[in-house]
């Protein structure tokens, strides 16, 4: 597959110019930045707390922004020639994911500084948080190709806000519901106990973690690809 790095950075600075002009889709990353404020004054005192703000921003920064973007471009039906222009898959998805990529690590590295948050091991944390990233970008791209307008995926991440980024408070119910213990493999969750076994210092727990957060990253990947090529053939 060809990967032309000039067609790439030409679709990183159209969705740079149309994240700039829509202020409905760029004003959303203050939430995170918010919401990060208004823990630090009230006082995180767990994990769960102090990674909620990190989720939250996967799903309303990651997620929205990478969908919207997929959707304003099927709204101004230009997917379509874009699909059909010699940029490959690899040059549009890359293209259209470094922006979101960029601007997810920033707003990131943002709440945790404002939580004042310190990990036990940072650069553990951050293969978590990158990969992590990689994998709240597929689940854009999945929700911006099922979509038809903004508006439609802006609720489309609904679920991925409900699921990914509140599913690990969730947890503490597993006790009394067991059912939920599910939610301990949602890679939300498992970005949570990462922590947790990097402070512990324990290797395997680590390493199944990450393989954990990989597996689901593949994984959306692979359907967002197969998703791609069906409406190249569909449209």
């Amino acid at each position: 597959m060809n990967v032309s790095v000039k067609r790439m950075r030409a679709i990183f600075i159209k969705d740079y110019k149309e994240f700039s002009r829509n202020y409905a889709i760029s004003t959303m990353v203050l939430m995170p930045l918010v919401l990060a404020l208004f823990y630090q004054n009230a006082g995180a005192a767990s994990l769960d707390l102090y990674f909620l703000p990190v989720n939250m921003t996967f799903a309303f920064v990651t997620t929205f922004i990478q969908a919207c973007l997929i959707a304003e471009e099927k709204e101004s039906n230009t997917l379509r020639s874009l699909m059909m222009s010699p940029a490959s898959m690899a040059d549009i998805l890359i293209g259209k994911s470094t922006l979101v990529f960029s601007i997810t690590i920033v707003i990131v590295t943002l709440t945790i500084m404002i939580l004042g948050f310190t990990p036990a091991n940072l650069f553990i944390l951050a293969a978590g948080l990158t990969i992590s990233t990689v994998f709240y970008i597929g689940l854009g791209i999945i929700c911006g190709l099922f979509t038809k307008t903004v508006m439609e995926a802006s609720v489309a991440i609904l679920p991925v806000m409900a699921i990914f980024s509140l599913g690990p408070l969730a947890m503490g119910l597993a006790e009394t519901y067991s059912v939920l213990e599910v939610l301990k493999w949602l890679p939300s969750s498992q970005l949570i106990m990462l922590e947790g076994y990097s402070a512990a210092g324990n290797i395997t727990d680590i390493i199944i973690s990450l393989a954990v957060i990989a597996g689901w990253t593949v994984i959306t990947l692979v359907i967002a690809s197969m998703l791609f090529k069906k409406r190249l053939k569909d449209e």
